[in-house]
């Protein structure tokens, strides 16, 4: 279940609050559009006399008619206390413990109010860049507000008389479709680097501009991003690119000048090829993945990463066989090197990584027609993911119209596409033509396909 753990953070004592309450009448939440789990736990906390709020992205998902997946709750109740009023609740989390409340496959995140002090417990924790290591101080909900990470996410919606509650300004500002930090933003940004994705990502999901003071830092500070956990930059790939926005999102890392950090040398590749072929096939395969996503299929990771990663696959094999490294022994060696290069920013796990390498390595079997090759490639298990990104290079060049009108019969009818390739062989010897050198098809050498 996506989190918004990474929301909490160390901020100053002094960003202003001043308090609007937006009454029933003045917003479109409804509790229609809550989940019946979230509504219990609301009620069961404010009967067990607690302070209990939706809050954050469900809030503001369900402003701009959104349909929230993800619902949770901010209370005055501790993670103790959560766990005693409801048996189906699991505390989880160090530096921040939270109590998930469990409904079959649905969970409620239950966040207690976090304050800004340190209060001499030993409960907060922060790294000497500023980054916030550990983090369990209570407070109240006004603290709870100015901690947020924007203003957006800081809504709080009450069953007491379903109002809405704003302490930063952010009903506003998402009435206005604009993202802003809580704070100065060099110093959030500071306090977790990955905040500078989760403002680009949002920003391309609720079709939101960042504000242009929560914008300026980005580029300047994208660095900080090598100081983030690999594996968390992976998941955060994922919301980026898998959540419909895959297209906004590229664009926004492009335009805030953090490409180059995610992916350097796919940003390198794509800088240097001239033609523009590489950009457009990347932003064909994002345009497939949104409509997919919207139409409620699947969408591997491994393909979506050898889509982002193959410019840099090009560069680097055009590099190998520049070299004189033999096509084959190159095309491994490309794959093996792009990998493991991208693996020391983002940590794709090996069984996204290995079907990605043979999405890119089973491109130069395309061109290949013999019979036992031919039935060998389509009874190959990544096939079918191969065959799609082939069609996908097609908007990079058009050369390979012939290999997927090919490959698209053989799928139907292996044979019957073997016999037509067969006549077609046969007439092509039997006309008269200048003998000229064949060039060695290297599959992806080039960087137009």
């Amino acid at each position: 279940m996506p989190t918004d753990i990474e929301s909490f953070s160390a901020h100053p004592s002094d960003v202003p609050t001043s308090l609007q309450i937006i009454p029933r009448d003045q917003h479109p939440i409804s509790r229609k559009g809550i989940s019946a789990n979230a509504l219990r736990v609301l009620y069961r906390l404010r009967e067990g006399g607690h302070e209990a709020y939706l809050v954050g992205g469900a809030v503001r998902d369900l402003l701009v008619g959104g349909h929230p997946k993800d619902f949770d709750v901010a209370t005055s109740a501790t993670p103790e206390e959560v766990k005693h009023l409801f048996r189906n609740c699991r505390l989880i989390g160090r530096r921040f413990r939270l109590a998930h409340v469990v409904f079959g496959r649905e969970i409620i995140e239950v966040a207690t109010f976090r304050a800004n002090i340190d209060d001499g417990s030993g409960d907060r924790e922060l790294h000497e860049g500023g980054r916030l290591l550990r983090d369990n101080v209570y407070g109240s909900i006004e603290d709870d507000a100015v901690r947020r990470d924007f203003t957006a996410n800081a809504l709080y919606y009450t069953v007491d008389d379903f109002s809405v509650r704003d302490y930063v300004g952010g009903f506003e500002d998402v009435r206005n479709r604009v993202l802003r930090l809580i704070g100065d933003p060099e110093q959030r940004y500071r306090e977790d680097p990955v905040r500078m994705l989760r403002a680009v990502r949002l920003a391309a999901k609720l079709d939101f501009r960042i504000d242009p003071a929560s914008a300026d830092p980005i580029a300047r500070l994208g660095g900080l991003l090598a100081e983030a956990a690999p594996a968390r930059l992976f998941e955060e790939c994922l919301k980026m690119f898998l959540s419909g926005h895959a297209v906004a999102s590229f664009e926004g890392l492009e335009r805030h000048g953090l490409l180059a950090t995610l992916f350097p040398e796919s940003a390198a590749a794509l800088a240097s090829n001239r033609s523009g072929a590489l950009r457009r096939m990347l932003m064909e395969g994002l345009r497939g993945t949104d409509v997919r996503v919207a139409a409620d299929e699947p969408v591997s990771p491994a393909f979506l990463f050898a889509l982002l990663l193959w410019p840099a696959y090009c560069r680097a094999l055009m590099a190998l066989q520049a070299q004189g490294v033999h096509a084959p022994e190159a095309q491994r060696r490309a794959a093996d090197r792009v990998t493991l290069h991208q693996l020391t920013t983002i940590a794709l796990p090996r069984r996204f990584s290995l079907p990605m390498q043979e999405i890119w390595l089973l491109q130069t079997r395309f061109t290949q027609r013999q019979r036992k090759r031919v039935v060998r490639t389509i009874a190959h298990p990544r096939f079918r993911a191969a065959f799609d990104f082939l069609v996908l290079r097609q908007a990079a060049s058009d050369e390979h119209a012939e290999d997927i009108a090919f490959w698209q019969a053989a799928q139907h009818d292996p044979d019957n596409a073997l016999a037509m390739q067969e006549s077609i062989d046969e007439a092509g010897e039997q006309e008269p033509r200048k003998r000229r050198r064949r060039r060695r098809s290297t599959g992806a050498a080039s960087p137009a396909g």
